[in-house]
């Protein structure tokens, strides 16, 4: 039976569901819109859907809140901007010769997400924890790399690209733990929502000028194609209240690694929507993440 401290699992598990759905909707708009347009339908028809929630979560709780503290901004910063920078980085990799060995690189997030998460927070993690983390993202390391790619693990550029990205990808999930911890005298749920009203605001703003400056058309386009962008950005809101949510109850190196199920969800797609039978080295990844994320809900 689930306590209140242990609804991160899950919220997470819910989230990463969710935010499978976005990707494959987001996909289809890449074409008409470019990836930076795609990218930034999630925030632009997320942010209305995020104050919806917001709005039925202070009627249902009674909370009162007020302008952000000012503890609030450096958090919600650091979250939402390298957010926007790590989702840059992963651009850059897609036209990487060595894009899978960039991804497995990227996978190291959520090691970089505990490291962070207590040089900056404090997050205390048990050594069960530490190692459950560990198996988990060797997992998904071994399942993301094909045969052939590890003769390119010497090459620089992918290493720094996965790396670096995988950083950017860790200090938002810091950046965003951090600002609902600090929010005063509410419920963990509002806090949540609150920061991730915020949070879609300042990234709606940030890309829609970015656009607006270099790309106007691109604004055009997806304000045509409001419909298909609209459920997209449902989509993207309700996975990212799940996310913050569970920010709020735990460790974001703990949400970040159960995340790693998303592997297991693609797994499992590509074996009964398209028939592809996992390779043995797949299998073995799959195998290492079951055995981490077992262990992380158990420790």
């Amino acid at each position: 039976m689930f306590t209140i401290a242990s609804l991160w699992i899950p919220f997470t598990i819910i989230a990463s569901l969710g935010q499978v759905a976005r990707n494959a909707m987001q996909r289809s708009l890449t074409g008409p819109l470019g990836t930076w347009g795609a990218t930034n339908i999630r925030f632009l028809f997320g942010f209305p859907f995020s104050l919806v929630f917001f709005a039925v979560i202070i009627l249902a709780t009674g909370d009162r809140v007020g302008w952000p503290v000012m503890a609030f901004w450096p958090w919600l910063l650091l979250g939402a901007l390298s957010q926007i920078f790590a989702t840059g980085l992963m651009l850059a990799a897609m036209n990487e010769r060595s894009f899978v060995v960039t991804t497995a690189y990227l996978k190291t997030e959520a090691i970089q997400t505990a490291i962070f998460g207590f040089v900056f927070l404090g997050d205390h993690l048990t050594v069960l924890r530490v190692v459950a983390i560990l198996i988990a993202t060797a997992g998904v390391v071994v399942t993301a790399l094909r045969p052939g790619a590890t003769r390119e693990l010497g090459s620089l550029r992918p290493i720094m690209f996965g790396l670096v990205a995988a950083a950017a990808f860790a200090l938002s999930a810091v950046g965003f733990r951090g600002a609902i911890i600090v929010v005063p005298d509410v419920s963990f749920v509002t806090a949540a929502s609150y920061a991730l009203a915020w949070s879609l605001f300042v990234q709606t703003a940030i890309l829609s000028v970015y656009l607006l400056l270099r790309e106007p058309a691109i604004l055009r386009n997806i304000l045509r194609l409001w419909r298909p962008s609209m459920l997209a950005g449902f989509a993207g809101a309700a996975a990212s209240q799940f996310w913050f949510l569970a920010f709020a109850l735990t460790a974001a190196a703990n949400v970040r690694t159960l995340a790693l199920v998303e592997v297991l969800f693609a797994q499992a797609v590509a074996y009964y929507s398209f028939k592809q039978s996992p390779s043995a080295r797949e299998l073995a990844g799959v195998a290492l993440i079951v055995a981490g994320v077992a262990l992380l809900v158990a420790a």
